[in-house]
């Protein structure tokens, strides 16, 4: 048989139509003008059966950072020492890559990060993804995913806070940061969970900030939003969530309720104290132990590394549970809880395919 027709022959026998076109560029004007972006219940919806998938082993997918060091930064861009506008504040200059398959598709986000871009008008970080036809690898579309990966973070408030063993409606929230992470955050509250939640307290590293996101977003919030200077208000929170780009942890442990629960999403934002408190009083939890453990940029995996030890060897040991593994923590009410999410690759994935299926079904009915 000729070697054209062994292929046909072959072919014909496919469970799946190969994509043959060139991938398609989507922009954030694209994106726009086709319809194609996500709406913030359908990120949700789209993260629902990535932990679904990720738990029954359907999803896997890993990370790798590059962390550059700011002394090189600061040398090549001419200047001699850090800047005072820096005080405080990972600089955070890294080239990451993430990676992931599902049943249906593979792909690749590549990230570029770098706080120092603020004062040159740039966003701190970019993220660019190259969503990928599984079988064959052959790559459908690349993505400017950047506003997506911060609704697939932000969206992991309400995923925790749905874990939280608080008895009342009526939740306070304080939360930590004021940039795109935090936007999503407070979206994420407001889709999912805005009956239970009656006031967020906003602060961030520069006050300014805070009212600046409380200014754009207050409006359009169901619940109250407050910007504050200091962490006054700390002890009435039911549920704190950090998401900042500090160097140093953003609170005392004994400003916190014995019973607050925490969402850690930042780098070495909590305080040891606070961990073992939790440890030995509540639940300390993650998105998964392996991730958070090998980034090892975060207050939970610090805590064991600096001590010549890991999160991933002690912490089955420990009880401390994982996101990746189950949602039902069998947690009793009125105990802390405290959980450490670094981001898991594979929901990227989700959340872009989401997209680009929007793009497509978009495009056949036009």
């Amino acid at each position: 048989m000729p070697a054209n027709q062994v292929v046909s022959h072959l072919c014909a026998k496919l469970r799946f139509t190969p994509h043959l076109a060139e991938p398609v560029l989507l922009d954030e004007t694209l994106i726009a003008a086709s319809g194609a972006g996500l709406a913030v219940a359908e990120v949700h919806d789209a993260l629902d059966q990535a932990w679904t998938d990720i738990q029954n082993g359907r999803a896997l997918g890993h990370k790798s950072v590059l962390s550059l060091p700011e002394e090189v930064f600061w040398q090549d861009a001419g200047l001699e020492t850090r800047p005072v506008e820096f005080a405080g504040e990972r600089l955070g200059w890294k080239l990451s890559c993430l990676y992931g398959a599902n049943p249906d598709f593979a792909g690749v986000k590549v990230i570029g990060a770098n706080a120092f871009n603020r004062l040159l008008g740039l966003r701190r970080s970019r993220s660019t993804y190259i969503l990928m036809e599984k079988l064959t690898m052959q790559p459908l579309a690349i993505v400017d995913a950047t506003a997506l990966s911060a609704a697939r973070t932000g969206a992991y408030a309400s995923k925790v806070l749905g874990l939280c063993p608080i008895e009342t409606d009526g939740i306070t929230v304080f939360l930590f940061g004021a940039g795109p992470i935090a936007m999503a955050i407070l979206t994420s509250l407001a889709e999912r969970a805005a009956p239970r939640i009656a006031r967020v307290y906003l602060k961030a590293l520069r006050f300014e900030s805070a009212t600046a996101l409380v200014a754009s977003l207050s409006v359009t919030l169901p619940f109250d939003l407050v910007a504050v200077e200091d962490n006054r208000f700390l002890s009435d929170a039911d549920f704190v969530v950090t998401a900042t780009n500090s160097d140093k942890p953003v609170f005392e442990d004994d400003e916190l309720r014995r019973n607050a629960c925490l969402l850690h999403l930042g780098g070495d934002e909590v305080p040891v104290k606070t961990l073992r408190r939790v440890l030995r009083q509540g639940q300390v939890g993650c998105d998964d132990l392996e991730t958070v453990s090998r980034r090892n940029s975060q207050s939970l995996a610090l805590q064991f590394s600096r001590t010549g030890s890991s999160l991933e060897a002690l912490g089955p040991h420990l009880g401390i549970q994982e996101l990746s593994k189950t949602s039902d923590w069998h947690l009793q009410p009125g105990t802390p809880l405290s959980v450490t999410c670094v981001g898991l690759p594979v929901l990227d994935l989700y959340v872009v395919a989401a997209l680009f299926q929007k793009y497509r079904a978009n495009l056949q009915t036009a």
